[in-house]
């Protein structure tokens, strides 16, 4: 969630980690700090907001060749400018930074104060750095070790000291940590993004690993001080492709990036008119799986239920979709040919994480579907199928939701393949069809305008309804969201039928629906719900499919997708409301690209 930058090197540390952190404004903050090794001394300054009020309060750039700094998404104390980070010591000899959450912070806070030491937070990091004080005897090194031993929780700390104005002390466990390797320059992030542009050679951190940095060298053991051997990660991120490039926001950008991003995702993993994953040597699981658990967060849970669908159609294999932060409480019956599958964007998903080692624990294969190499996620799991979306920036996901879609539609057609459950030649056909969705995809894109214009219509209404069944169901669920996250407009996803078993006293004059209509047999059903909702005074807004346009003339307004087949039109009807929700946000003056209380990365349970 929160967003790590560390330097050590021959340059001035300051602008480099002002940098990294603008790269990382993605993951959500709500303050930020950043504190330097100065002649002697550590200049820290930290400023509730954004990043820009930080480097404001700072003033002019200091000059120094060591610093860490932070930006914070709350979880213990509000968002204020003594509980920014970095947090320091009784002495100011010790400052650190951290993204995770110390489950013991208030026993080790309690003892602490005892101790004698004071504390001017409510967080639970700032027990960290009173911890590092405790055990500091001259070596950073070791009383950073002594500390780390008695947390518990999930951490990615840095720790620098003013006496080693060269050192950066680092330690993972359970959040995301890198090292960035350069020339005579080192440095410590939390996410790829930071560093690109400065290096790309990267050494991406297990859990209990512990790293000594320095300018000239990097040094990784584990918890205990025996040293661990790293394989070299070389990033071939374009930097370019993380900068706007004339859109106004990140999310507009990423929506229209979307036909590439699946023509991507797809390159590769169609061959002779099929899909083939014979490369990923799983299909000896595949073949013998009885029954699939699909697990993921928010935008990807989505993606999740399209797929349960898909795999259930095509594969004939029983699937369960659950909310990652839910499934670790279940009494999950497994059985030997169970499979789990994982999808997370990041690839960091504290929830997702959990509920895929649970299944590991469990003796359950998963495979993992993510947009990060190296994640922790693609590297805990049996096998992993990446979506190549690149870098998504906005915090509401999109080209990212888009790419999980394709892939969890090539697992399902492979999946019936490899089994034999449905029709080849239908399955041939759907192939066929797959290779058309970009330039359905770019068809959408051009009704722009339109979708804008209703956006401005509809600005200042306080709540809106989403409607489907089926597929259009899961289309639904993800359209809400999207509006809700960026424009702060109450938005609620129901399956159509749903409506008289209690939705329905919510309509009221004027409140605008969102009818998803692109399965052609259930067109019938979802009109009479419809009616329904008209009768009552509600606003219809159809997203049909143009060969179902004349079933839909009793709605109020129309998005027309094209003729695209039923099973595979989430990917398509998906965009009108990704881009209502990004009008609807600009419109309302909301922060598109880092909307309030979220993070694009969330790494806590």
């Amino acid at each position: 969630m929160c967003g790590i930058m560390g330097y050590t090197g021959k340059g001035n540390a300051a602008p480099v980690i002002i940098d990294g952190l603008s790269k990382l404004e993605y993951r959500g903050y709500d303050s930020a700090g950043i504190a330097v090794c100065q002649e002697g001394k550590l200049k820290i300054t930290k400023k509730k907001g954004r990043l820009a009020d930080m480097v404001t309060a700072l003033g002019e750039l200091p000059e120094s060749s060591l610093g860490i700094g932070h930006t914070r998404w709350a979880t213990h104390g509000i968002p204020s400018d003594n509980n920014a980070h970095p947090h320091c010591d009784c002495q100011g000899r010790i400052a650190l930074v951290h993204n995770g959450i110390i489950e013991n912070y208030a026993n080790l806070r309690k003892d602490l104060i005892l101790e004698g030491h004071d504390f001017i937070s409510e967080t639970d990091t700032e027990v960290v750095a009173h911890l590092v004080e405790k055990y500091y005897n001259g070596s950073l090194e070791q009383a950073v070790r002594k500390a780390v031993s008695c947390l518990q929780g999930s951490f990615a700390l840095a720790v620098i000291s003013r006496d080693d104005p060269h050192t950066i002390i680092a330690a993972k466990k359970d959040s995301p940590l890198i090292v960035g390797l350069g020339e005579g320059e080192n440095y410590i992030a939390s996410d790829i993004p930071a560093i690109l542009g400065r290096t790309t050679r990267v050494y991406i951190l297990e859990d209990n690993e512990f790293v000594v940095v320095t300018p000239e060298q990097v040094a990784v053991t584990d918890f205990s001080g025996d040293p661990v051997k790293k394989s070299v990660f070389n990033v071939d991120w374009d930097p370019i492709a993380a900068e706007k490039g004339g859109y106004e926001h990140f999310m507009l950008k990423e929506i229209h990036e979307q036909p590439e991003a699946i023509r991507k995702t797809m390159a590769g993993q169609i061959k002779d008119g099929q899909v083939d994953f014979s490369a990923l040597d799983f299909d000896e699981v595949l073949k013998k799986t009885g029954k699939i658990f699909i697990v993921a967060c928010g935008t990807a849970y989505h993606a999740g239920m399209v797929g349960r669908l898909a795999i259930e159609k095509l594969a004939r294999i029983p699937v369960e979709t659950d909310i990652a932060s839910e499934f670790r409480y279940r009494d999950v019956l497994w059985q030997p040919d169970d499979l789990m599958i994982v999808i997370s964007q990041s690839g960091e998903t504290a929830d997702t994480l959990a509920a895929l080692r649970e299944a590991k624990r469990n003796g359950i294969k998963v495979l993992a579907v993510t947009n990060v190499v190296g994640s922790a996620v693609a590297r805990e799991a049996d096998r992993v199928i990446y979506t190549h979306a690149g870098p998504e920036i906005a915090v509401a996901s999109t080209k990212a939701y888009s790419t999980q879609l394709v892939v969890m539609y090539l697992l399902a057609l492979y999946l019936g393949e490899i089994r034999q459950s449905y029709d080849h030649g239908k399955l041939t056909g759907m192939v066929r069809d797959m290779l058309y969705m970009d330039t359905m995809v770019e068809q959408v894109l051009k009704e722009q305008d339109k979708i804008k214009a209703l956006a401005e219509k509809y600005r200042s209404v306080q709540s809106t309804f989403f409607l489907g069944r089926g597929m259009d169901y899961a289309v639904a669920m993800e359209g809400a969201l999207k509006l809700k996250e960026i424009s702060y407009v109450h938005a609620e996803a129901y399956a159509a039928g749903e409506l008289k078993h209690g939705p329905l006293a919510l309509i009221d004059e004027g409140v605008p629906v969102l009818a998803l209509i692109s399965q052609d047999k259930l067109v019938d059903k979802t009109m009479s719900n419809i009616k329904e909702v008209k009768a009552r005074g509600a606003v219809v807004v159809a997203i049909c499919k143009e060969n179902l346009q004349e079933d839909c003339q009793e709605c109020d307004e129309q998005i027309l997708l094209p003729r695209v087949n039923p099973l595979l039109a989430p990917i398509v009807a998906v965009v009108p409301l990704q881009i209502f929700a990004y009008y609807m946000a600009v419109f309302r003056g909301a922060d598109v690209d880092k909307p309030r209380n979220l993070a694009k990365s969330v790494t806590v349970e």
